[in-house]
């Protein structure tokens, strides 16, 4: 079976910088399993180079930024009074907080605690970076109803309802 849309298809991979630097795989034991077909489950290039391969396929992609966490946005680093967070407030903490327009929710990264102030960052952490991903297509099938109708995988390795 060729992957196309509305198909689930589990494959192994390796993400890393172009330096070699490893920052995530998918082993053979837990693959990752997406739905192809434009349901955000996957990078857009990754899921178009993907298109028409069957299982066995391996693909050696460079990732730019705008292919995958998008180019570091310097708008998105906010400094706030420190008693805006909890007493403990670290570097590295990941806390959720609004956008500067208030209408969404952003993931921010403590970058910085000094003088009374907190630095956040609501970059991805790989924002910026062109990545090297490698991977195998280890199975494929058609998507149930039920996936095609929530959007994601079901059952493992899937999302669980």
């Amino acid at each position: 079976m060729q992957i196309g849309k509305d198909t689930v298809v589990a494959l192994t991979y390796r993400l890393t910088t172009l330096d070699g630097e490893m920052l995530e795989e998918a082993l053979v034991e837990s693959p990752a399993v997406y739905l192809q077909g434009g349901y955000d489950g996957i990078f857009p290039r990754v899921e178009a180079a993907l298109e028409g391969q069957g299982a066995g396929a391996e693909l050696d992609l460079v990732l730019e930024p705008e292919d995958a966490f998008g180019e570091y946005d310097a708008e998105l680093v906010r400094i706030e009074p420190i008693d805006a967070f909890p007493e403990e407030v670290k570097i590295g903490m990941q806390l959720e907080g609004a956008s500067e327009d208030g209408e969404h929710v952003m993931l921010y990264t403590v970058t910085d605690v000094a003088d009374g102030k907190v630095v956040v960052d609501g970059n991805h952490p790989l924002a910026g970076q062109s990545l090297r991903l490698q991977c195998v297509v280890q199975s494929v099938r058609v998507a149930s109803a039920e996936e095609i109708e929530h959007g994601h995988v079901h059952g493992q390795h899937g999302h669980q309802h």
